[in-house]
């Protein structure tokens, strides 16, 4: 799509990323309740991060090069101190030029998986322009659009763009499913806005999803936030992804639903995503 036409889409999608924020936003301390329970399931995928390096047969780079209104490069992805680190940062010498610069891994090539419970244990990281994410894929999404996501839909457990907003909205993760393509017909689906109690950028969190035949149920530190069957449930292997991304288009920052990353000091700014594990029970 022409750089002005995917422009005009950021500022779309934070006309109704704003909206939500006013009528879609559901406190998980205010929740139903209903807790997920993992004792009588069998642990089939899990990467604690304890290494000193990047287990590369199980995570690969999700993409390389232009990102957005950045570029996605390994060299932003690390194992230290027991956690996954994914930063973004500005750089004059980084990989592909200079520009901002961040990751995006992926267990393509070390699990695939159908149905399960998700979770991850991660703190989000600081700054505008900028959003983390914990997701699912599948390679159909991007090539079918046969209107229907019994094969293949992109299932974003979280993703965390309001850390410029003012408090307590600062504190809201969002959920959402795709499919159908990327392009005009697109099919998406907000779940909900989940303000935490437990300030995410400042301590760890669990995000975790359950994919049954009936549909996705979501989880924050282990409390049910929300359920959707939208577009019919994905039936296929997805496997997953960890990320950041900086807002813009065609590695030039612009400003959408997270805000404009050039509000930073880009000779100080260094944003980090910490991931203590990610696990996967049947």
């Amino acid at each position: 799509m022409p750089y002005w036409f995917m422009k005009f889409v950021n500022y779309v999608i934070a006309f109704v990323s704003t909206f939500q924020l006013i009528f879609n936003v559901h406190p998980v301390d205010k929740a139903p309740g209903e807790k997920i329970d993992t004792s009588e399931m069998s642990l089939v995928f899990a990467d604690e991060f304890d290494g000193e390096t990047l287990d590369t047969s199980v995570w690969g780079p999700h993409g390389r090069g232009v990102r957005r209104g950045g570029y996605w490069s390994m060299d932003l992805a690390e194992v230290r101190d027991g956690d996954l680190h994914i930063y973004t940062q500005y750089l004059e010498d980084g990989e592909f030029g200079p520009g901002w610069y961040t990751a995006g891994i992926d267990t393509r090539k070390g699990f695939m998986n159908t149905y399960g419970y998700y979770e991850c244990r991660c703190k989000l990281p600081k700054g505008v322009g900028l959003w983390s994410a914990f997701w699912l894929m599948n390679g159909n999404v991007s090539q079918l659009t046969t209107g229907d996501a019994t094969l293949g839909a992109e299932i974003d457990i979280y993703e965390s763009p309001y850390y410029g907003q003012k408090a307590p909205r600062n504190r809201c993760v969002t959920s959402n499913i795709h499919y159908n393509g990327y392009e005009l017909k697109t099919r998406y689906h907000n779940v909900g806005l989940w303000l935490l109690d437990n300030d995410p950028y400042e301590n760890f969190n669990t995000y975790g999803m359950r994919w049954t035949e009936e549909g996705y149920t979501f989880y924050i530190n282990g409390v049910k936030v929300g359920f959707t069957d939208y577009g019919g449930v994905s039936t296929k292997d997805e496997y997953m992804i960890l990320s950041c991304e900086v807002d813009g288009d065609s590695a030039i920052p612009g400003f959408g639903w997270s805000g404009r990353i050039e509000d930073n000091d880009k000779s100080t700014f260094k944003a980090d995503f910490v991931v203590d594990y990610v696990r996967v029970y049947k």
